[in-house]
C-alpha cells in the first residue's frame, strides 16, 4: 500500500464512554441481524464511524465481528426451521468473489484519496443504497399491513421462475425453482458491498424476497449463512492488510453474541411483514445520519468549503440520528415481540380456562 493508505489507518483512542456505546451499538446490532438477518452493518459501520472510526477500518473491523455473530444467529434460525442451507451455500458461492472485489474497490479508493476519500464513499455508499431499497422495502410493508393481507411473491419473481434457463435449481425450505443464473448477480452484489462498506443483507435480503422469490422469513434467516461466510473470507483478506481494530470488533461482538439470539427469538413471535417494517424504518433513519456527515468529508477533500462550527453542529445532528435509529429499531424489535408474546400467553389462558 502507499504512504497514503499507511496514514489513514488510524485507531481511535478508546474510553468508558466509548467502550459502552460500542457494546450497545453492538447489541442492538446482533437484535435487528438476528431479527432481519442482515449482518447488522447497516447500523454497526455507521456506529462506528460516529465515533470517528475511519471508515476502512470501521468495514473491516465489523466484518471481522461477522462470522462468529452470523454463525450463532444462523443455527438458531436453523433449529426453528427457517434457513435454506442451499440457498444460502449457493448464495454464498457469488458472494465469495464480490467480497474480493469489493476489498479491491476499498484499497484502491484508499490509495488514491485517502481516509477522507474512503469516509465519503461509504457515507455516500450508505445512503443512496439505503434510502432505494429501505424506502422500497418499508413501502412494501405498509402495503401489506395496510391490506391485512400476508405475503404475496412479487411479479419479477414469479416471471424469473418461469424462466427455464439449465441449471435449475430447487431450494426446498425456500420452495422455489429458479435458474442458478439469477442467484449470482443478487449473490455477487451482496458480497462486494458487504467489503465495501461492510452490508450485504439488505441487498442479499430483499433480493431473495423480490428476484428468487423466498419469504422475509427465509431470506432474512438464508443471509446470515451467507454473512458468516462473506464475513470470515473477508475477514482473512482485511487482516492481512492491517485495517481490523480488534478491539472494536470484541466489544461490538460481545454486545451482539447476546442481541442476535434475541432477535433470532423474536421471528417466532411476529408477523413476517414486520421484519420488512422494522428494515425499512432502520435503514431510512440511518441514511439521514450518514447523510449529514457528508459534508464534513467533502470539506476535507477540499471539494467544498464550510465553517467548522456548522460542520460540527452536522457531527452532532448526524450522531443524534445515528442513536434514534438504534432506540427505534430496538424499540418496534422489542415492542412486536412483547405485544405478540402477550396475545399467545393470552390466548394460552383463554384455552385453558375453556378446557377446564
Amino acid at each position: 500500500m502507499t504512504d497514503v493508505a499507511h496514514e489513514v489507518v488510524q485507531f481511535i483512542d478508546l474510553n468508558a464512554t466509548a467502550v459502552m456505546f460500542l457494546f450497545i451499538v453492538g447489541f442492538i446490532g446482533g437484535l435487528v441481524s438476528g431479527f432481519i438477518g442482515s449482518g447488522g452493518a447497516f447500523v454497526l459501520t455507521p456506529g462506528m464511524m460516529s465515533l470517528g472510526v475511519p471508515g476502512a477500518v470501521a468495514v473491516a473491523s465489523n466484518m471481522c465481528h461477522k462470522f462468529p455473530k452470523a454463525l450463532v444467529g444462523a443455527y438458531k434460525r436453523y433449529k426453528y426451521g427457517q434457513v435454506d442451507l442451499k440457498l444460502g451455500l449457493v448464495m454464498a458461492a457469488s458472494a465469495g468473489v464480490g467480497v474480493q472485489v469489493g476489498i479491491k474497490i476499498q484499497e484502491y479508493i484508499l490509495n488514491r484519496w485517502g481516509q477522507a476519500g474512503s469516509n465519503l464513499y461509504v457515507s455516500v455508499s450508505f445512503v443512496v443504497i439505503l434510502v432505494v431499497v429501505g424506502g422500497y422495502v418499508f413501502y412494501d410493508a405498509w402495503k401489506i399491513a395496510r391490506s391485512g393481507g400476508g405475503e404475496q411473491v412479487s411479479k419479477l419473481a414469479l416471471w424469473l421462475q418461469q424462466i427455464k434457463l439449465p441449471p435449475m435449481v430447487h431450494f426446498k425450505t425456500a420452495n422455489v425453482t429458479i435458474s442458478l443464473w439469477f442467484t449470482i448477480p443478487i449473490g455477487f452484489a451482496t458480497g462486494m458491498l458487504a467489503a465495501t462498506i461492510a452490508v450485504g443483507g439488505f441487498i442479499g435480503v430483499p433480493g431473495m424476497i423480490y428476484v428468487i422469490g423466498a419469504s422475509g422469513l427465509v431470506s432474512s434467516a438464508t443471509e446470515l449463512v451467507i454473512a458468516f461466510v462473506m464475513g470470515f473470507g473477508g475477514s482473512v483478506k482485511w487482516a492481512v492488510t492491517g485495517m481490523i481494530d480488534i478491539r472494536l470488533t470484541l466489544i461490538i461482538l460481545a454486545g451482539s453474541l447476546l442481541g442476535v439470539q434475541l432477535g433470532a427469538i423474536g421471528t417466532t413471535y411476529v408477523k413476517e411483514h414486520m421484519i420488512k417494517i422494522v428494515m425499512g424504518t432502520i435503514m431510512l433513519i440511518v441514511a439521514v445520519s450518514r447523510g449529514l456527515a457528508i459534508p464534513k468529508y467533502l470539506v476535507n477533500l477540499n471539494v467544498i468549503t464550510m465553517p467548522q462550527n456548522t460542520i460540527d453542529l452536522l457531527m452532532t445532528a448526524s450522531f443524534v440520528s445515528m442513536c434514534i435509529a438504534l432506540g427505534v429499531g430496538s424499540a418496534i424489535i422489542l415492542g412486536a415481540m412483547w405485544r405478540a408474546k402477550r396475545a399467545e400467553t393470552k390466548k394460552a389462558m383463554e384455552l385453558a380456562v375453556e378446557e377446564a
